[in-house]
């Protein structure tokens, strides 16, 4: 994320904010977000499915060299034709060193931005490496729905532009077993596999996550049947940059936010 140098300030009210926010920077992008999940049990058994669409806004604060995330979505769930209202908020800290810490997580539907499989902002040196990428590199971590290990590849694909914004691509694609409880249905057991695929855009200008289509696929059988009936379950979420193009940065020192032109 590139940052300004504050404009000099003669009025007593802006060096009183000199003072205030010296030690914090904050920016903010919205997001547009839509899924869905179908549970299916047998053939005919049980079928179901789950609808969500709403907006969603990032907010990341700088104190020092660590950067607080916090995102809080907003959106309508229809499941089986009935409508709710829900709101939800995710946060996490990194830290000087890379290292982060989850905060509270109140996004049981998986719907920020900060509760996906890709990091929400990568630094530069991993934006540069993965622009070269000529080939599939190993790609290891946890399922975000049920914990259980993923293996499998990254892959540099065409760059693109969002809103304007030039983007990087990255599509990934893994597998792994999964047997235990299911997130949402702790008394079925399952025994059977987790696919994921999808495709990330990261912005080169600030290396921030503008938009995301990944796709988890559950399947296998239910372990605490003597039928051992089969399961699928498919988890769908897109997210997209509402407005990719302005990021709203406050700077130590500015009384109104600066607009940063992402193509610089």
């Amino acid at each position: 994320m590139t940052f300004v140098r504050p404009r000099s300030a003669a009025a007593t009210t802006t060096l009183v904010l000199v003072v205030l926010l010296t030690a914090m920077a904050s920016a903010e992008q919205k997001y547009r977000v839509a899924g869905t999940d179908s549970f299916q049990i047998g053939a005919r058994d049980l079928r179901s499915e789950i609808a969500y669409d709403g907006t969603q806004t990032l907010t990341v604060t700088k104190h020092g060299k660590s950067k607080r995330y916090v995102a809080s979505v907003d959106y309508v769930r229809i499941d089986q034709g009935t409508k709710s209202r829900v709101r939800g908020s995710y946060e996490s800290t990194v830290g000087a060193s890379g290292d982060q810490v989850d905060g509270p997580n109140r996004d049981p539907d998986y719907l920020t931005v900060l509760n996906q499989p890709f990091a929400v902002q990568l630094d530069y040196s991993t934006i540069r490496d993965l622009s070269r990428l000529q080939s599939p590199v190993p790609f290891d971590f946890p399922s975000p729905m049920t914990g259980a290990p993923l293996h499998g590849t990254l892959k540099h694909v065409t760059d693109g532009t969002l809103g304007g914004v030039r983007v990087l691509g990255v599509a990934f694609a893994a597998t792994g077993p999964i047997h235990g409880p299911l997130p949402d249905h702790p008394g079925m057991v399952l025994a059977g596999s987790i696919t994921m695929n999808g495709t990330a855009y990261y912005t080169y200008d600030s290396a921030l996550l503008l938009a995301l289509d990944a796709t988890l696929s559950i399947a296998g059988n239910l372990a605490s049947s003597s039928r051992h009936d089969p399961v699928t379950i498919v988890y769908r979420r897109t997210i997209r940059a509402d407005q990719p193009a302005p990021l709203h940065e406050a700077r130590a020192g500015t009384a109104m936010p600066l607009l940063l032109d992402a193509h610089r």
